[in-house]
């Protein structure tokens, strides 16, 4: 069965007490539920780290390789700032989606840009929890149908 690592970087684990007028009422231990009931509909099997650190991310990344198939990565402001953890997800040579769950694009000017969008197959923004769903749905479509 195919392995997706969701990867979840800074303040994401203040989901559901963070400016819940930008990003929801939903927390990450909610998302996680989520992403494992869809995964095994799937066919997917799911693995979830969150760090506040842009090391411990790349580390999280460095590990998938030989480990996971695929990754999906929220990495909140590092998005817009990391050179690391795109080398990183260049350097495993695993497919990526990249996840926000708000419109990073409506946001200040500084979120339109990201580095992860780079090196990903594709990037998913502004559905808030659905966006990791459609992440999967994604990912397994590469993943698991021949």
């Amino acid at each position: 069965m195919p392995s997706v690592l969701i990867l979840n970087g800074p303040n994401l684990n203040l989901l559901g007490t963070r400016q819940p007028e930008v990003y929801g009422a939903t927390t990450l231990a909610d998302i996680e539920a989520l992403c494992t009931d869809a995964a095994q509909r799937l066919g997917l099997s799911v693995a979830f780290a969150q760090s506040n650190h842009e090391g411990v991310l790349v580390d999280h990344i460095h590990a998938a390789k030989g480990t996971h198939d695929a990754i999906i990565l929220n990495a909140g402001a590092y998005t817009h700032t990391s050179i690391a953890l795109m080398d990183a997800v260049t350097s495993v040579d695993l497919p990526m989606v990249e996840v926000h769950l708000s419109n990073i694009h409506a946001r200040e000017g500084f979120r339109h840009t990201s580095h992860i969008a780079r090196v990903a197959i594709g990037q998913i923004c502004g559905f808030g929890p659905k966006g990791y769903l459609m992440a999967l749905d994604a990912l397994a479509e590469r993943l698991v149908t021949p």
